[in-house]
């Protein structure tokens, strides 16, 4: 069985705390939660208009997870702003998304192929500068092969149309998506791209996701966030893990 990665985003973690503008609940405690429940690395999401995450935090959390020799990944929209952060902290990964500022959450992948001429030089100087960078990109041939191109290391597929799909009762949109995203990752992987995938993974849509042989890190924030009220997040992230390991078992 090879082992598929967890990274766990506690983008909401300051949602909540930011609710009420205090210190509580800390992202950086719910980091260390759920590395000691599975995860293997962390991933946050630092905004331009900073919704949850602060600069304070991502502070916290590069200096926190380099001590603990644990990976923190860098979600970041493709702007002059965040690329100055990101050379500033030097994350083991970086990975760059779609960001509108009235949108609820990310809504869709990254347009490499629209965006190739400025995304490109990005990839090159945060490669040089120590991070894996990754794009964030529908399952869709052309955004696959224009991601080649730019030198990234990684992709991390859109998962969101097929866990909607799922849980709307939609099953042959949810079969057409899985096909796709089935095909994205084979297609990247042979071109030497190492496959992520993440965005509305629950416990009900987690296995067909990592049961994708290509696939070697899943990224899992807002589900985890939310069944830890009831569970713990420490139960939530530990399920999670099994789950994802039993997708892979031979």
């Amino acid at each position: 069985m090879m082992h598929v990665r967890l990274g766990v985003n506690i983008d909401h973690v300051a949602t909540i705390r930011n609710a009420r503008g205090g210190a509580y609940p800390d992202p950086a405690r719910a980091a260390i939660v759920a590395l000691e429940a599975g995860a293997d690395g962390i991933t946050a999401h630092l905004r331009e208009d900073r919704r949850h995450i602060s600069d304070a935090d991502i502070d916290t959390l590069a200096s926190m997870l380099r001590e603990r020799d644990r990976p923190l990944n860098l979600e970041m929209a493709v702007t002059q702003e965040m690329f100055d952060i990101a050379l500033r902290h030097r994350p083991h990964a970086v990975c760059l998304v779609p960001e509108r500022r009235e949108e609820r959450t990310t809504e869709g992948g990254l347009d490499v192929v629209g965006g190739h001429n400025w995304i490109t030089p990005m990839v090159a100087k945060l490669r040089d500068a120590g991070s894996r960078v990754s794009l964030f990109i529908a399952a869709d041939p052309a955004q696959i092969e224009a991601a080649h191109h730019t030198g990234a290391a990684v992709v991390e597929l859109h998962t969101g149309a097929f866990c909607d799909a799922i849980r709307e009762g939609r099953a042959d949109d949810a079969a057409s998506v899985l096909n796709a995203l089935r095909a994205g990752a084979r297609q990247a992987h042979a071109l030497g791209l190492e496959v992520h995938a993440g965005h509305g993974i629950d416990y009900e849509t987690v296995a067909p996701v990592a049961a994708i042989p290509e696939v070697v890190e899943l990224n899992i924030g807002h589900f985890l966030i939310g069944e830890a009220i009831f569970v713990g997040l420490a139960h939530a992230v530990g399920e999670m893990r099994r789950r994802i390991d039993a997708a892979r078992a031979p």
